[in-house]
């Protein structure tokens, strides 16, 4: 790819161009990049853990965890610190390297509830594991906070294009989402930052979506690539499921823009055979989760899991590997952060 001079901006039709390229070709390119900055026999294995369930003031179309739409769930308060830091033992005896936390909150509030988050950060952070949350909006003090606990990175999705943002959520806007992020970034962590597919959008969407993920500053050094889980009860629950080759597509095209980030497989991926899975891999996704949730979504079990990294030859990311230098920012360390 080749940018724009002025402020190292990648251009619009770049991105338009590059995601209308023959599949094959892109695919080949990602995998030639993905070669170049990432050890191709490696995968993150990360695990994600609601730690405090449904009750989201959020109108998100596709969220069960919304009140304002219909699913089926049940809803918990926020769980005991002990038993948090006894699933992420769980998790890291299992093989992760990541443990990840999300709470159904519209945004983060002070005081204890937030306290315990940050207890927990710190207890995950001391097994020698990577700590990531996803906690709604947060302010530059309160990320501040996290950092000074031991987290490792925020996830915060963008979701969408911002053109078609309002007909997914219309309890916050576009630009919330980016202040979070910038507020992420100047305490010093680092991004999980991507988006979801299916929701609705066009291809126009997809490379906005893409466009914008790529000219965030700095990069994030996560990208989740979801998709669409249709929940009964919810505005989405009659949505179609993308194709399979679109998904490899924004793989492909993410990994080709954003070369030194993680690319994730996230939701979704328990529907998808595993040669598709192994095509996304090659196209550069270097991520997944394991366990048998993702928050209150179905995911592959961990013995599929295993079977499929031995069956490609495939081990698990270590934690930490770019200590020292953040792949978010060209490895210069200029997100600050403890680890990749």
């Amino acid at each position: 790819m080749n940018k724009i001079k002025e402020n190292n901006i990648i251009a619009m039709e770049e991105v338009t161009a590059l995601y209308n390229r023959p599949l094959l070709d892109l695919v080949y390119e990602a995998a030639t990049i993905h070669r170049t900055n990432h050890d191709a026999g490696e995968m993150q294995i990360c695990t994600l853990l609601s730690i405090k369930t449904g009750g989201c003031t959020e109108d998100c179309g596709y969220c069960s965890q919304s009140v304002h739409n219909e699913a089926e769930l049940e809803k918990e308060i926020l769980l005991k610190t002990k038993d948090v830091l006894n699933q992420a033992k769980k998790a890291k005896d299992a093989g992760s390297t990541r443990f990840c936390m999300g709470a159904a909150w519209p945004k983060v509030l002070d005081g204890r509830a937030f306290d315990r988050v940050c207890d927990m950060v710190k207890g995950v952070s001391d097994m020698g594991m990577e700590s990531c949350v996803t906690l709604g909006m947060l302010n530059e003090a309160q990320a501040k906070k996290l950092k000074d606990a031991g987290l490792s990175a925020y996830n915060h999705n963008l979701d969408t294009s911002r053109e078609f943002y309002d007909k997914v959520v219309t309890t916050r806007n576009y630009d919330d989402r980016l202040n979070t992020l910038k507020n992420v970034a100047k305490a010093g962590i680092s991004s999980c930052c991507g988006g979801i597919l299916g929701l609705g959008e066009s291809e126009k969407d997809r490379i906005s979506l893409l466009h914008t993920l790529a000219n965030l500053n700095p990069q994030p050094e996560s990208v989740p690539i979801n998709m669409l889980v249709p929940v009964e009860g919810t505005p989405m629950e009659s949505n179609k499921i993308i194709d399979i080759f679109e998904w490899i597509r924004c793989i492909a095209v993410a990994r080709i823009l954003m070369p030194q980030s993680i690319v994730k497989l996230s939701a979704g991926r328990a529907s998808l055979p595993k040669e598709a899975q192994a095509m996304a891999f090659m196209a550069g996704a270097n991520a997944i989760f394991a366990g048998e949730k993702l928050l209150t979504t179905d995911n592959v079990s961990e013995d599929e899991d295993h079977t499929l990294l031995k069956n490609l030859g495939m081990i698990a990311r270590a934690p930490f590997k770019n200590e020292g230098g953040c792949a978010c920012n060209g490895g210069s360390g200029g997100c600050g952060s403890k680890a990749a």
